[in-house]
């Protein structure tokens, strides 16, 4: 299936992908980033897939999540009658639960389901025995239980049932994870779950302030943000996928679930701009602990619980999402050099304060801290926004969020009423600004570049008059954004860069899809220099991207018309919310 034929259940510690065929695909147990038992996303049916759909149809007729929640709900019609299934994840009490409820809506409909449990990222085939009538799989550390009133047989190392449902009927299943060393967990009343997850979730969403145009595509966004936070410790990923790749047959595969501060900063900002102030302060304790140390050790992304040690390394045993090698565990970009975190950061704090998020004098000392590392290292090169894998450079936008960081240190002191050195942070935020307006700028072609000195353009250029370093109506800025619309636009969606033939800039063979975050820049940078009939043109564009559940990957295939990379991607999600604030 298409990346874009997915949809996401969770319960704000883990996640599963579930397919409009009726199959669920991807889970990770018990987090985000813990091992998959089910994983034909990256492989085929012997690496673990649960399947139930209508004997005898490939794909459901329709579905959608419960209004305002993270309920999914897909229907299958048949000559004889429908039914839906009901999907969801429940708030979590002892251990994870995944419930799967087929309801009668008319008729009879004859239903199929399949089961292979595939622990280890699809190598473990489990030990599975009848205790009791239900199921119980067990592989090293990882143990699940499978309860429903319909019989499973067992044979050639899956599970299956064909059964019939009749209106009005309710046959759940209910699949159990726990460690393997523990006692068998209690049984969930599926029925009762539903009724409260789906409480959970409306009045979760009830707290939503924004009531502009696009208010569902933003509502839908918000739950799935929420969805990728990590309610234990409030760090939030940017993907519940590894390896889904930005070029079909490439091997620009990358593991997204972890907490990026960057990634974070921006969700923690869309947030508290549509009324979520309770959030950014479960973040800002998340960062404390995650980045608690000396300030030269601070990192790109860390583990949901604060991790550092992150490791890249590559399943050799999984083929890969349409042939997609390698299949990444871990990401090395945790020990990049990338500048503009700190901008990112100190940003999403500030706007969390003017927000109404209560002054913490922890925070601010820690800030502080990091500033003082800031001072002494925001001239050096860096992997940048884009975590290049080529050599390190001046990038524009690195110097442009550095920037950011002493500009609302300094607005702190001024609007907040914080205490600082406020000269000394206004004095470096001036000298950057000078120097990005001398060595990243080419006034032959009236545009910044991507680097100091270099002739390529980047999409994060956009970012220029969005983050206030240079007011919109700027000849600097209109030139810059006409440049972009000219070399990096393909059908209309924004490249983040020109990928080099010798691949000089990320060190990467091959080419990637249209990065959606960066069209949303040109949505909203559009509207700031006058030109918002376009832009409203070009966001609608990208709200009919979205699958037919509302969710958008990372980048997006024009040539194909399809959706490429992790899914569902927060960043994608982060900046329809912005642009959509920002347009209304």
């Amino acid at each position: 299936m298409r990346i874009e034929d997915y949809a996401l259940i969770g319960d704000m510690q883990s996640a599963a992908l579930v397919g409009i065929d009726g199959s669920v695909d991807w889970l990770c147990l018990p987090r985000f980033d813990s091992p998959s038992c089910f994983t034909r996303l990256l492989g085929d049916e012997s690496n673990g897939f649960w399947r139930l759909a209508a004997a005898g149809r490939d794909r459901a007729v329709r579905r959608a999540y419960l209004e305002d929640t993270l309920i999914l709900e897909t229907v299958w019609e048949t000559e004889t009658g429908a039914a839906r299934v009901i999907d969801f994840m429940p708030p979590r009490h002892a251990n994870p639960d995944m419930v799967r409820i087929v309801e009668g809506l008319s008729g009879t409909v004859d239903m199929t389901t399949e089961i292979r449990i595939r622990f280890d990222y699809g190598r473990i085939v489990p030990w599975v025995r009848r205790i009791d009538g239900h199921l119980h799989a067990i592989g090293g550390p990882d143990s699940v239980w499978i309860h429903s009133p319909v019989p499973l047989k067992g044979g050639g190392f899956r599970h299956t049932a064909a059964f019939t449902v009749s209106a009005g009927q309710r046959l759940p299943f209910v699949f159990t994870w726990h460690p393997s060393h523990q006692p068998q967990p209690e049984v969930i009343d599926p029925i009762e779950e539903f009724v409260e997850t789906r409480r959970l979730w409306e009045e979760w969403v009830s707290r939503c302030e924004h009531q502009g145009r696009w208010r569902e595509a933003v509502v839908r966004s918000l739950i799935t943000l929420k969805a990728l936070t990590y309610s234990p410790t409030g760090g939030i990923v940017a993907a519940p996928t590894t390896s889904l790749p930005e070029h079909l047959g490439g091997v620009r595969n990358w593991d997204y679930r972890y907490c990026w501060l960057r990634d974070a900063a921006m969700t923690l900002d869309a947030l508290t701009g549509s009324g979520y102030v309770e959030e950014a302060g479960a973040w800002r304790t998340w960062l404390l602990r995650a980045i608690a140390g000396r300030p030269e050790d601070i990192q790109v992304l860390y583990g949901v619980a604060g991790e550092r040690r992150l490791p890249e390394l590559t399943l050799d045993w999984l083929p890969g999402y349409e042939g997609s090698r390698p299949v990444r565990l871990g990401n090395g970009a945790a020990g990049q050099l990338q500048l503009d975190i700190y901008g990112e950061v100190v940003n999403a704090l500030y706007e969390a304060r003017r927000e109404g998020l209560a002054a913490d004098s922890h925070t601010w000392a820690l800030i502080g801290k990091l500033m003082r590392y800031l001072e002494h290292n925001w001239d050096q090169p860096d992997e940048g926004l884009w975590e290049v894998r080529g050599p390190r450079r001046h990038f524009v936008h690195s110097k442009v969020l550095v920037w950011v960081a002493f500009d609302r240190m300094v607005r702190s002191v001024e609007e907040l009423g914080r205490e600082g050195p406020v000269e000394r942070w206004r004095a470096i935020r001036d000298r950057i600004h000078a120097e990005v307006c001398d060595k990243g700028y080419d006034p032959a072609r009236n545009t910044f570049t991507q680097s100091y000195g270099s002739h390529e353009l980047d999409a994060s250029l956009l970012l220029i008059p969005i983050v206030g370093f240079l007011p919109p109506d700027d000849p600097r800025v209109v030139g810059t954004i006409e440049a972009i619309e000219r070399e990096l636009l393909v059908d209309g969606f924004v490249l983040r860069y020109p990928v080099a033939e010798d691949n000089a800039v990320d060190g990467l063979p091959g080419g990637e899809g249209a990065f959606l975050a960066c069209s949303f820049w040109l949505a909203q940078a559009r509207a700031m220099i006058g030109r918002k009939d376009e832009a409203i043109e070009l966001f609608e564009r990208l709200l009919e991207l979205r699958n037919d559940v509302g969710l958008l990957a990372e980048e997006y295939d024009p040539g194909a018309e399809r959706q490429l990379g992790n899914f569902p991607q927060a960043f994608s999600h982060i900046h329809l919310i912005r642009t959509a604030l920002a347009l209304s």
